[in-house]
C-alpha cells in the first residue's frame, strides 16, 4: 500500500502539489489507478485517479475508513532543539514512525538553539506518517517557553529526563504505569536546577532512561519507545 496526504481531500478531491508530483512523476500513477489518501485526522480514503496531473491530481473517493491510533493513549514529547537541526529532523521522523501524538519544541534556560523551522519538520512528519501507514498527523508546535509548558495543567503522567543527582532519580519504566504521558527532554546542557525544581513543584517526575549518558535526540527516542512498551502492554 502507498499512502498520500491531502488534508482537504473530501472538500476538493485533489491532492496537494507535492503529493501530486510524487504520485504522477515518481510513481507514474495514471488515470484509473487506485490509491489511498489520508486527511491526517484519522481517516483513510480509497480513491480512483480521475486526472493524473503532477500539480493537481484529481481523484474520486470510493470508500472511507476511520482508523484510531493503535497505541490507545496520548503521547507528548517536549524537546529542546539540538544545535544540529539534522538530528531533530531524524528524531521527528523516527518518533512519528513509532507513534506519537504531539511534539512541542521547548525553550529552556540552557538552550543553544532557540528556533527551528517547523514547516520543515511538518514535511518530515507527513512523509513518516505516510511511510508507516498512519492516518493521524502529529501536532508539531513551538517554540514554547519551559515555564509555560510545566504550568499548563497537563493531565496524565508527566516527567522530565534529568542527569544530575540533586534530585532523586527514578526509572521511567518503573514509574510510568500507562495512560496519557508527557515527556520533557532538555538541551545538551541539561535542565537547570531551577527548571527541575519548578517542574517537580508542578508534578513532573525526574526520571532516567537507563544507565548511559544519551544525546538528547537518543534520549527522546528512547523515551518514546519505552512509553510504547509500557503503554501498549496496558492496552493489550
Amino acid at each position: 500500500m502507498i499512502q498520500f496526504y491531502a488534508p482537504d481531500i473530501e472538500a476538493t478531491g485533489v491532492l496537494p502539489e507535492t503529493e501530486s508530483g510524487h504520485c504522477c512523476r515518481v510513481l507514474r500513477k495514471k488515470e484509473g489507478d487506485k490509491i489511498f489518501v489520508t486527511d491526517g485526522k484519522g481517516r483513510r480514503f480509497e480513491c480512483e485517479i480521475l486526472e493524473a496531473h503532477p500539480k493537481h491530481t484529481a481523484v474520486e473517493i470510493l470508500s472511507t475508513e476511520k482508523i484510531k491510533p493503535w497505541w490507545g493513549f496520548n503521547l507528548e514529547l517536549c524537546v529542546a532543539p539540538s544545535k544540529n537541526a539534522d538530528r531533530m529532523e531524524w528524531l521527528v521522523e523516527k518518533a512519528v514512525e513509532i507513534g506519537i501524538d504531539k511534539i512541542i519544541l521547548m525553550k529552556c534556560m540552557r538552550s543553544e538553539r532557540k528556533t527551528l523551522r517547523t514547516d520543515r519538520l511538518e514535511k518530515i512528519a507527513i512523509s513518516a506518517m505516510n511511510q508507516s501507514l498512519k492516518t493521524n498527523k502529529p501536532q508539531i508546535t513551538g517554540p514554547v517557553e519551559f515555564k509555560e509548558i510545566v504550568n499548563d495543567g497537563f493531565m496524565g503522567f508527566k516527567c522530565l529526563g534529568y542527569c544530575d543527582d540533586t534530585h532523586p532519580l527514578l526509572s521511567f519504566a518503573n514509574e510510568y504505569k500507562g495512560g496519557d504521558v508527557r515527556i520533557l527532554i532538555g538541551p545538551e546542557g541539561d535542565f537547570s536546577p531551577e527548571e527541575v525544581s519548578a517542574a517537580a513543584a508542578n508534578g513532573y517526575v525526574p526520571v532516567t532512561f537507563g544507565g548511559s549518558r544519551l544525546r538528547l535526540e537518543t534520549a527522546a527516542l528512547y523515551a518514546c519507545v519505552a512509553a510504547h512498551v509500557v503503554g501498549d502492554a496496558e492496552n493489550i
